[in-house]
């Protein structure tokens, strides 16, 4: 009989169906393993851009990769599908990779260019506790859930609104009108601003909360200001115009009061970064050492007059005496005050205020050293705002400067004049301040009140730059919001609520989302709104420009 051939054994054949059955598994897993990465990665548009001018350049590249046909045959969804979840999963991701090297690059600038806080930061913590990730983990989380929610109370909006579900409606009327409110997806998603706390408290979140929560306070302004709630009707029913004096720079006389007060009296709740710029500009007031003191006698440094003028304040302002006229005198400062001993030592024997012998020893006159401080402040500010505002100007548009160039220098001029008069004014009349209350008030009159009225007065020069001022403006009234806030729980006038600025970012999302779905015209800057309609998951759309052609069209076709 003759020998079995391999090709009639059974058990090979059983063996090389299940091998070829096995090898077209995996080749499908790989396949939806790599459909998938291409959909949460990629979009068949975006592919089609990148072999285009990436992949096709390259042979081996070319010939190892798909073609943007079959990734686009691949990509596309289900039929009756969209792909609305993939592109939400998309935007997140690229978040949280954006946010991530931003937050590394940042770190790596302060590193070298020295920054203290950076630097004591060195020591490495756990992956999982590095501000980096848990800020691109919370940004992307955010995005997420509320594209997430949004979509799934848009379409139960959608849902309850159709006439077959009119019984559901009728037997819980509230429910329905809550989950029906064309407000609704919008205050739902909202809640997705609690993913903020992901991230672990610190400077950054509460900047962020604020920044978020005085952008929403503005957009509802813009909103009752269009609908007429401010400044109301007229007789015939046309809404009343802003007046002519409203504004925003209305915001830095308080902010100003309460920031200089802050500075005198809790200058660990005032934002170092102004006090930095601040401390700079005024070489009139806050002297240095001077080169001929004797190294082995100290010198005050500017914290201390600063704390120096805040002991005062609590001591109803002692009087002066001056060591010149008085020599054999014991005790002519409180000993409190004896930090700035090297200053008032030296005054001059005319002064009679602590203060001013404190802010210009050498002259006598609080007129003439205001005006000393203008003369050596005002130029290198100007200087600094012509560079500033030719950068800002030139830059972005030279076709400008090379078809109108009087026109741009004297735009560039102008803005900097005014910028640094306003800067310049500001700066001198809070510290002229101090010696003008103690030449005209009483010492127990306003003691230490005056340093927020001496702010008060310096934020009046904010109407010199009142029509473009308005981003500095908000951001004093921030930096003047962040700084009240400590100083309250500093004093103990509030309680610190653990989480609350999640809370206050939550409702700026949520402010914001209803003043866009109310009216989008209500947020002015169109990339603003543009930006919310991208959140939403509706795309990149200007929502209010699109709106206002609609309202062309239909007049056009009454009209005809």
């Amino acid at each position: 009989m003759a020998a079995p051939t391999p090709s009639g054994d059974p058990s090979r054949g059983r063996q090389s169906s299940i091998t070829s059955s096995s090898s077209s598994t995996s080749r499908a897993s790989s396949d939806a393993v790599l459909r998938n990465a291409l959909r949460y990665t990629l979009s068949a548009r975006e592919y089609a851009a990148m072999h285009k001018y990436i992949i096709s350049r390259s042979r081996v590249l070319r010939r190892s990769t798909p073609t943007p046909a079959r990734v686009e045959k691949v990509l596309q969804p289900p039929s009756g599908g969209d792909d609305y979840n993939a592109k939400t999963i998309r935007h997140a991701l690229r978040i949280f990779v954006g946010t991530w090297l931003g937050m590394k690059g940042l770190d790596a600038i302060k590193k070298r260019m020295g920054d203290k806080d950076a630097n004591a930061n060195v020591k490495k913590k756990p992956f999982y506790k590095s501000p980096a990730l848990r800020l691109s983990l919370s940004l992307s989380t955010i995005l997420l859930l509320y594209r997430l929610l949004f979509r799934f109370l848009t379409r139960l909006r959608v849902h309850l609104l159709d006439p077959q579900v009119e019984p559901f409606r009728l037997r819980n009327p509230r429910t329905a009108a809550t989950l029906t409110s064309p407000y609704a997806p919008a205050l739902g998603a909202s809640f997705a601003g609690l993913a903020l706390g992901i991230f672990p408290s610190d400077k950054m979140r509460v900047s962020i909360a604020i920044f978020a929560i005085f952008r929403a306070l503005e957009f509802s302004w813009n909103l009752f200001e269009k609908e007429g709630l401010v400044w109301g009707f007229r007789g015939d029913g046309i809404k009343k115009d802003r007046p002519w004096w409203f504004g925003s720079w209305m915001l830095q006389p308080f902010a100003f009061g309460q920031l200089l007060h802050a500075a005198v009296f809790d200058r660990d709740c005032f934002p170092k970064p102004f006090g930095d710029v601040v401390t700079k500009i005024t070489t009139t007031y806050l002297h240095a050492r001077p080169q001929d003191w004797p190294l082995n006698l100290k010198w005050p440094q500017t914290s201390q007059i600063v704390d120096s003028l805040a002991e005062m304040a609590r001591l109803t302002w002692p009087a002066y005496i001056s060591p010149t006229l008085f020599p054999n005198k014991e005790d002519v400062l409180p000993v409190s005050l004896s930090a700035i001993a090297p200053l008032t030592s030296r005054a001059h024997p005319l002064i009679t205020s602590l203060s001013c012998a404190t802010l210009h020893p050498s002259d006598p006159s609080c007129a003439r050293t205001y005006l000393t401080f203008w003369l050596n402040s005002f130029p290198p500010l100007a200087r600094f705002f012509v560079l500033l505002y030719s950068a800002l100007t030139v830059i972005p548009r030279v076709s400008t400067l090379y078809h109108n160039p009087l026109a741009t220098l004297h735009r560039i001029i102008s803005a900097a004049l005014r910028t640094s008069t306003c800067a310049t004014g500001a700066i001198s009349t809070a510290w002229a301040s101090i010696c003008f209350f103690q030449t005209w008030l009483p010492r127990h009159v306003l003691a230490t009140q005056r340093f927020f009225l001496g702010g008060f007065f310096a934020g009046l020069w904010a109407w010199m730059e009142r029509r473009n001022g308005r981003p500095f403006f908000i951001y004093t009234a921030r930096a003047s919001v962040d700084s009240l806030w400590k100083v309250g729980v500093k004093r103990r006038w509030w309680k610190s609520m653990k989480g609350g600025d999640v809370w206050i970012f939550m409702l700026a999302l949520m402010i914001t989302g209803m003043v866009h779905e109310r009216d989008a015209n209500a947020i002015r800057e169109a990339n603003w709104r543009k930006g919310m309609s991208w959140v939403q998951g509706q795309g990149w759309r200007d929502w209010g420009a699109e709106e206002d052609e609609d309202e062309k069209d239909e007049n056009r076709e009454k009209e005809e």
